[in-house]
Parts: C-alpha cells; structure tokens; sequence
C-alpha cells in the first residue's frame, strides 16, 4: 500500500529542490490565495501549491486545463474533452479532493469569471478552463483548503487562482507542434505571442497583451490499434463490445433483413453471455469520438494607469473562442424506446416503432414492433462553439491609510452546439405509415426521403455573471509581536444562466431528445471580515468570517480560524478549522428540466432481467432546495531541515451535510416506486423520473505529501524535485437518502476514487540544457456491485512525461517534450468498455517540438 510514498520519497531524497522559492525571493508583503491581507511568511497556514510559468512551460503541457488536471489533489471526478457524451463536450474542469467540480472555485487574478453556458452532468455549474489563456498566465496558485470564509460558494474543496501577467517587457513568441507516434493521425499545433510595455514605477502605466491559439485534430475510436475491433473478451469480464440491432420484436435472432451496411452476422453470445443463435450487429468504434477535434484562441489584455502616486487603475479584459467538433454518435436506432418531448405537458411522449400491416418489411398479418438503425442517414455529428469574455476595471491602492480595492466587472459564456443527422419525428412517422422507407434494405432508399428524415438543429445557452468586489485592509496596531492586520469587504453579484433547447426538441419534431433546460437568475451579497494576529513571535492566528445572502434560499454564513506555529527554526506547525457551503446550483434550484440516456439493470425484467438494458432519465430541478453545507478540518507541518530541503504534510477532512443529489437508479428500481418508474407494453423499464434533494451527509477524508530538495554543483548544474502524493482515506456518501455512509475511496461507488495519486518532477538544469522528467501515478480500485463488476479490481496506472530544452541563444529556447514516454495503456475498466477516461486517455506517446523566442 505505501509503494507510492515510498517511491515519492525515494526520489525526493535523490532529486532535491527549495521549498517555496519565489516567495523565499521576495520577502515583501504580499496577498496570497485564500487571504485579503499582506503577509511576509514564506509558508502560511493553508497548503498552496505553487506553480511557476517556468514550471508550466517545463510540464509540456498545451493548455491550463492539462497543467491544473495533473495535479495530485484533482484525484477524481472531473472532466476534459474525453467526456463527449456531455451536455457540456469540449470543456474540461478541476475537481480537488474528488468533490466535483462544483466545489473547486476558479478565479482569475484573484476574482470570478463567468462559469460555462451550461451544466455538466445537469447539475455542475463549473468554470471551463479550455477558455481561460495559457500564453498571460505567469503562475497558478492551488488552494488546498476550504475558502469560503474569503469567497463564497463553491469553495468547499479549496480553490484555484490563475493569476496573469501585470507587467511584461518586450515580446515572446512561441510556436509548437506535435503528433502522435502511435500512427493514429492525431496532430496538434499551437502559437502563442505576449508583448508589453512601460511600468508603474518608472512610467506611470503599463500595458500587457497575450494572444495564443490552438488546433488539435480528432481522435476516434478506430485510430487505436487496442480499440478499434471493440473485442474486449481478453479482459476480465470483456466482451465483443458490438451493438445487435434490425430484429424484430424483442428477440434479436429475428433478423429485419440481411447484412448492410456496417452490419455483420454475429454469435449473439460473443456480445451477451448465455445468448443462443446469431445477430445482425455493429462495431460502435466506427462512431465513436475519443477526442474531440479543437480550435481555441485566446486572448488578454491588462492595461494600469498611476492616477495619483497612491491610486492605480487597471482593467482586465479576456476572450476566447473555442470549438470542439465530434462524431456524436452512431446513426439513430429506433425501437419501442423511442421518446420525443412535450413541452405541454413537460413529459416524453412514446413514439411507436411499429410496421404496419402491408409494410414492404412487415411479411406477417399483424402489425411488429421492431428495432433498427437507420444507417443510411449517416453518423450523427455535434459541433459546440463557445464564445467567453470577461472585462474588469477598477480602482486599488492606497487610501486614508488602507490598502484599498474596488472593482466592477462583467464576463459571460456562450455557447452555439449545431447537430447533424438527427432525426425527424413526423416525418419518421409518415414512412412508418407509408412503407417508403425499407429498413431491411436501405441502399434502395431515396436520397430524398433520406433527406426528408434528417434533421439538423441548434441549441443555444448562455451564462452571465456580473460583480461588483470592494476590499479593505490595513494594519490596525501594533501587538509586541508584529502589526495586527484586519480586512473588511464586500461582494455583490448577479448569476444567471439560460441553457435552453432546440426549436425542433420544444415542438417535438426529435426523436430520442436529450434535454437540459436552465433558466435562471439570483442575485448575492456578502460581506467579510478577516484579522491577522501574531500572537507571539513564532505563533500567528487568523480569523475570518463571511455573510452571504442569495435571494433565491436565504442566508449562509462561513467562519474560519488557523494557526501558524515555528516551533523551531525549520519546523511549521499549521492548522485550519472552517465551515463552508455550496449553494444550490441554477440547475438544481431554478426552473430547470433534463432529459438524458443510461442504462440499468432491471430484476423485474421479463426479458432481460440480468443485462443491462437503456432508459430515458428525467430530471427536475427543486425550489426547496438547502445549501450544501461543510466542516472543514486541515492539519499539518513543513519540516525544512536547510535551505534546499523540505517536506509538508497536510490532513484534510471535510464533513458535508445536505449533498444535494439525486437517488441512483438501483435504489429507485429496487424500490419500483410508482411516478418514477415507467414500463412499456412489455413489462420493461423505460423512463426513470428524479428530482434533486438534500440527501445526506458526506464524509472525505486524506492526506497530501509535498517534498521538495534542490541539489546545486560548479561541474554539474542544478538538480530539483517537487513531489506531491495525494492518499485519500475516506469518501463516504449515502447511496440515496436516508441510507448509511459508503465508503467510495478505493472504488467506484461514487465515480473512479483512487486510493493514490501522485506526481513528481525531477529537474536538471546545466548549461544551456534543462530537462524534465514527471511521474503520474494513479493507483488502482474496486469495482462495485453497482457496476455489476464487484471483485473486479482496475490496475494502478504510471506514465512518464519527457521535456527537454537547449537554449539556441540568449533569448531563443528550443524544446522537445514527449508526453506518456513509455506509451502506456489506460488500465482497462470493464463498467467503462474500456477504461475510464477520468483518470487516464487513450493518446499513448504524443511528441512535439516548441520554439520560444523573446526580442
């Protein structure tokens, strides 16, 4: 079990590296993430992870989100462009401690920008950061703790400050490109420029402009050598991972015409354990995205002007485009599951799909239901287009005395997804009726009823946010040990969201609709308070306090206290009592409807009652909503035996209650409760109905490792380590509510929670060289009961990235970075098909060659 520290504290020993250096190089006061007051100390009383641009630059990575997603601390539950089929494709998020991203907050040069137009998995409102520049960024700061004291909502987990270039001299230009070595075609490219000028202390102003870009080809299913037959029976419970459709009835051996098409005869026990006879079935690779093809472009502009010599004004302005395009899906199957929406009633309406008597595909003398893909029409597509901004201005310094900031500002996410080759629900049922179109055999369809029946949409969302911040801090007086120093402030903000639908899903022209309707506004206000005591000369408090009002459920409010002890000279004692919250998100609270696809496993079947059958989940939102509330419990020490040494050591614990959720589908068949579950004519579940509740407590628990050494020689440069090892005790959740805590670390009750996580970067810098080596490691978990896969155990995963860099001149680098050196597999996850893409991807080794040049 303690492999992964004892290989972390193997290398840390081998490779050392300062602790904390920036802010050993700087002893001026400063503001740091999750405080309104300056402070001089080099380690505080709450984890920071720090990292520099230079430490970017070093990881190889393309973009923020790959940089912030490789963290120790972001162990589980969060999500990039792998999740395709989400409401929200092509964005990626930040989930510390495995709480979701929801409780991660993501700020901006200290403050809050717009989240996405839309929610992920219906209820995550969360910041998307393939829209945030990765060209202005000058470090990351990584809050380990809960902040809510400081900002609010959402800061349950801890929080993330992106914090942007104020001044910069000169221009640097880079330029990048990379492929994949693997021969799956995936090629990615990137430019990026960041020019500046003048300077608040020898101008009077200053002025930065960063502008990168991106373009990164498609990954499908069928470029992975592994993958690409979706035969899978190798693996432990594997299977021929193929899809029987065009049969009749409810047996798939009655075969509704021959082969075509994709469609080959296959043993029906191959896909399905225990199954006789043969099947008409399909490889789904064909149809599946792995990774969405991107163009992002980014760009930022921060402009200060000296308005007196204690008052400097600023404006902050950052855009983005992005688009991710992806094969959405196979073509449509139709079949006795078939839904489209009625916006009268709210509910799904069931569409028939039923030949007729007389039908060409119909031999018999009654009408048959059957199951078929509508190949000929083609895959269906889905492009997401999003455009991000936000602009601030404001006013900061100096004022009778107090360190002043005030600041207006407005950012919004948009966002234009367009589907192709859906399908026509009233044209559908026009040649059902009609026979014009054959399902047994669709080359001899028209081109024009194809057209007919195809169907294009577009769906539209936008998120706003606009605040408004004022702080204040000072130095009260003096106590004998140092200056007492308070902070008071202020918030206000307007959130609103409006995710709508397509005009063909509101009318009911599509067949088989996903849904996710938000509409919604709040405003909140808060005020804060904060006060830094050094109470001697080695023991420091600080308290802090904040009110928050939402006008939609009412009051929150969140108190902190911490302590910094020196008990000796190298040796940090630190700790952190706090209570924060989650407000229910727009999704959850306001006028809020979805509709999405699963499956489950149903005992009452009468077919099927052990294989895992799709349904139609409805879900709504919930006025009555509470806030999610948290204790909040941080402990640790940094040892620093000398100057190039040392090692810090932080338990967390963080007890929610009122998790807001909804009950899992297991729990809602077990009980076949009436209104939420709805069978067809045969008996078999076809729409599950939920709505969101504050179901219970939850309980996580762990503890981070952070070493660092630095090792320096005349003959052999320098040679540094940072290692961060992530061990999560306890993630206890009740299944659905009113049931006791089970425990999801180690397994996947509560998505893929690994028991470790770990990163380490081994530097060497000597001459005109430096080179980087990282090692990911994430170890295995358990399958659950609920995944059907119990005993089943997901293998520990270890990659190794490679970046190496030669300075061409003074001021032009040249470096070479290889991610996943030794190409590793993605270990395989039978509840997943293959392997579970919130933990690893299916790239393998990737190379790219970058060019930094600065003039």
């Amino acid at each position: 079990m303690f492999k992964p520290l004892s290989i972390t504290l193997a290398l840390a020993a081998a490779f050392p590296q300062l602790a904390n250096a920036e802010a050993a190089a700087d002893p001026a006061r400063v503001i740091v993430t999750g405080s309104n007051i300056r402070v001089t100390e080099k380690e505080g009383a709450a984890a920071i992870e720090v990292l520099t641009a230079k430490d970017i630059a070093a990881s190889g990575k393309t973009s923020i989100a790959d940089v912030i997603r490789s963290l120790a601390a972001n162990s589980g539950n969060s999500y990039n462009e792998q999740y395709t089929g989400s409401f929200s494709a092509g964005t990626a998020g930040v989930s510390l401690r495995g709480l979701g991203q929801k409780n991660t907050l993501v700020l901006v040069n200290g403050k809050r920008v717009s989240p996405y137009a839309t929610a992920q998995d219906l209820q995550e409102v969360f910041v998307d950061l393939n829209s945030l520049p990765m060209a202005a960024v000058q470090r990351i700061e990584v809050l380990k703790d809960g902040a809510s004291s400081i900002y609010g909502s959402d800061a349950v987990a801890g929080g993330v400050n992106i914090i942007l270039y104020q001044e910069f001299k000169g221009t640097e230009v880079t330029v990048e490109g990379g492929a994949s070595t693997q021969g799956t075609g995936q090629t990615d490219r990137r430019a990026a420029l960041q020019t500046g000028f003048g300077s608040l202390a020898d101008n009077g102003y200053s002025l930065v402009f960063a502008l990168d870009a991106q373009q990164r080809s498609k990954l499908q299913q069928t470029d992975v050598d592994w993958m690409r037959g979706s035969d899978f029976r190798s693996q432990q419970n594997g299977s021929l991972a193929w899809t029987p459709t065009n049969y009749y009835g409810t047996d798939a051996t009655k075969l509704l015409g021959g082969v075509q098409g994709p469609l080959q005869l296959t043993p029906y026990g191959a896909i399905s354990d225990g199954k006789q006879g043969q099947v008409l079935a399909y490889n789904p690779a064909e149809y599946k995205t792995l990774i969405p093809a991107v163009q992002r472009v980014h760009a930022s502009v921060r402009g200060s002007l000296q308005l007196t010599p204690e008052l400097v004004a600023y404006a902050d302005l950052l855009y983005s485009y992005s688009r991710a395009d992806q094969t959405f899906g196979a073509p449509l199957t139709v079949s006795s599951s078939l839904r489209a929406w009625n916006n009268k009633s709210q509910k799904l309406d069931t569409i028939g799909a039923t030949l007729p008597v007389g039908h060409p595909n119909n031999p018999g003398t009654t009408p048959v239901a059957i199951t078929a893909t509508l190949f000929d029409l083609g895959p269906r597509l889905k492009a997401d287009k999003v455009d991000f901004y936000r602009a601030l201005g404001g006013v900061k310094g100096q004022l009778a005395g107090w360190d002043v900031d005030a600041s207006l500002g407005r950012s919004a996410s948009t966002l234009e997804e367009t589907v192709q080759n859906f399908v026509n629900r009233y044209e559908f049922e026009k040649v059902l009726a009609d026979g014009s179109y054959n399902f047994a055999d669709q080359s001899k369809n028209s081109e024009a009823v194809r057209n007919r029946l195809r169907l294009s949409t577009l769906r539209p969302a936008q998120s706003q946010l606009t605040t408004v911040d004022v702080s204040a801090a000072r130095d009260l007086l003096d106590l004998p040990a140092g200056p007492l120093g308070i902070a008071l402030g202020g918030q206000w903000r307007r959130e609103g969201m409006n995710s709508n639908t397509s005009s063909a899903v509101l009318s009911g022209t599509e067949l088989r609709p996903a849904i996710n309707i938000i509409n919604g506004q709040r405003d909140v206000s808060a005020l804060f308070a904060e006060a830094n005591a050094p109470l001697t000369s080695k023991l420091n408090l600080n308290v802090a306090g904040r009110a928050d009002h939402y006008s939609d459920f009412g009051n929150a409010f969140s108190p902190k206290a911490s302590l910094r002890y020196e008990a000796v000279p190298g040796l940090l004692l630190r700790g952190t009592v706090s209570r924060g919250f989650r407000a229910p998100s727009l999704p959850e609270i306001t006028n809020s409807n979805s509709v999405s696809y699963g499956a489950v496993i149903d005992p009452r079947d009468p077919i099927a009652p052990k294989q895992a059958r799709g349904v139609t989940n409805v879900t709504t939102a919930n006025a009555a909503l509470r806030p999610e509330r948290s204790d909040n419990l941080n402990l640790g020490f940094v040892i620093a035996p000398s100057s190039t040494s040392s090692v810090g050591v932080d338990y967390y614990r963080i007890k929610t209650r009122g998790v807001i959720g909804t009950d899992s589908s297991d729990t809602i068949i077990a009980a076949n409760r009436p209104g939420q579950v709805v069978r067809d004519a045969d008996g078999r579940i076809s729409t599950l109905y939920l709505q969101y509740s504050n179901q219970g407590d939850r309980v996580v628990s762990g503890v981070d490792f952070d070493l660092r050494q630095s090792y320096t020689s005349a003959a052999y440069g320098k040679l540094d380590l940072r290692a961060q090892l992530s061990r999560l005790f306890r993630y206890a959740a009740p299944l659905s509510e009113g049931e006791p805590l089970t425990n999801g670390a180690g397994n996947n009750y509560f998505g893929s929670l690994p028991g470790w996580r770990g990163v380490s970067h081994a530097t060497w810098d000597i001459g005109n060289w430096s080179s980087t080596l990282t090692w990911n490691y994430t170890s295995g978990y358990d399958q659950t009961a609920q995944a059907a896969r119990a005993g089943e155990h997901v293998s520990s995963n270890a990659t190794y990235d490679l970046s190496v860099s030669r300075k061409l001149g003074k001021a032009t680098t040249l470096t070479l970075a290889v991610q996943n050196l030794t190409d590793q597999r993605p270990s395989w996850d039978s509840s997943t098909a293959f392997f579970d893409f919130t933990q690893a991807d299916p790239r393998g080794r990737f190379a790219s060659l970058k060019l930094n040049t600065r003039f």
